[in-house]
């Protein structure tokens, strides 16, 4: 079993990942409206994502012997001012997540806790791949800047990316 501090933390997270989902989703729909499907494509991937990783954490408390309690989800936004504010929105908010696994790897060093800092490493390792993305979309979107066909070149190219699903599993 993981402490009962370090469970009731990887029970934040998950929630944390299910609002991400939710977030992302929102984010996708909000796309969409706009006729950008590409962009809303590459959303859609960013929720099924974030639905792993809280599946990922669920697992790993299930297989240590601890309970899993979900909690609600807060409301995310619904609208952004343009396709560019919901690349800024999700690096800042990536950049949140990745001081919540750096949270989590703290209490499990604090606690000796191995195996779930071992656990923890994956997610530390995706948190840097989160954000550079990110910040390439952000990056990307600034060249094109008012440009239409940019735009419209970059959904087309965003609409190709498809979903993998991870390893949820407690071994991976």
């Amino acid at each position: 079993m993981v402490s009962k501090e370090l469970e009731t933390a990887i029970n934040k997270q998950i929630n944390a990942e299910l609002w991400s989902a939710y977030l992302y989703l929102s984010m996708s729909t909000w796309c969409a409206h706009e006729g950008l499907p590409g962009f809303a494509n590459w959303f859609k991937v960013q929720f099924q994502e974030e639905q792993d990783h809280a599946l990922k954490f669920m697992n790993y408390l299930i297989a240590k012997g601890n309970r899993v309690e979900l909690a609600p989800i807060e409301k995310v936004e619904t609208s952004w001012d343009s396709v560019l504010k919901t690349f800024q929105d999700t690096l800042d908010h990536e950049r949140v997540v990745t001081s919540l696994i750096n949270n989590l790897v703290s209490i499990a060093r604090k606690e000796n806790d191995f195996a779930t800092e071992n656990m923890l490493q994956w997610f530390v390792n995706e948190q840097v791949e989160e954000e550079e993305t990110a910040q390439g979309m952000i990056d990307s979107l600034k060249l094109i800047g008012n440009n239409g066909f940019g735009v419209y070149t970059m959904d087309k190219e965003l609409a190709q990316r498809s979903y993998t699903p991870i390893n949820t599993t407690t071994t991976a």
